[in-house]
C-alpha cells in the first residue's frame, strides 16, 4: 500500500517545480527565502509554484534557474486572495 501511495505522488509531481525547488537548495531553503512553512513549499511540488512567488524567483534567481521550464513550473491556479479581473 505504501508503495502505491509513493508511486501516485511521483505521478502527480510537477517536475519543473521540483527542479526549481532543488536548484534553489531544496524545500527548507525555499521556505526560508519566502519565510513560509516547509509544507507549503512541498505542496508546490504537485500544484506548481504560485505565480507571485515565481515572479520573484524569475527576478532574483535567474542564474540558478536557467534551463528550467519556469512556465511549466508555475501554478495554473490563481491565488484566491488576488482580486478577480473586471
Amino acid at each position: 500500500m505504501l508503495y502505491w501511495v509513493a508511486w501516485a505522488n511521483i505521478c502527480t509531481m510537477n517536475s519543473p517545480a521540483v527542479q526549481v525547488i532543488e536548484a534553489l537548495g531544496g524545500t527548507a531553503a525555499v521556505a526560508r527565502i519566502f519565510e513560509i512553512a516547509m509544507p507549503s513549499v512541498s505542496k508546490w511540488k504537485t500544484d506548481g509554484i504560485p505565480q507571485a512567488r515565481m515572479m520573484f524567483l524569475r527576478a532574483t534567481q535567474r542564474k540558478k534557474l536557467s534551463g528550467i521550464d519556469l512556465d511549466a513550473a508555475t501554478s495554473s491556479v490563481r491565488n484566491q486572495e488576488e482580486p478577480s479581473p473586471v
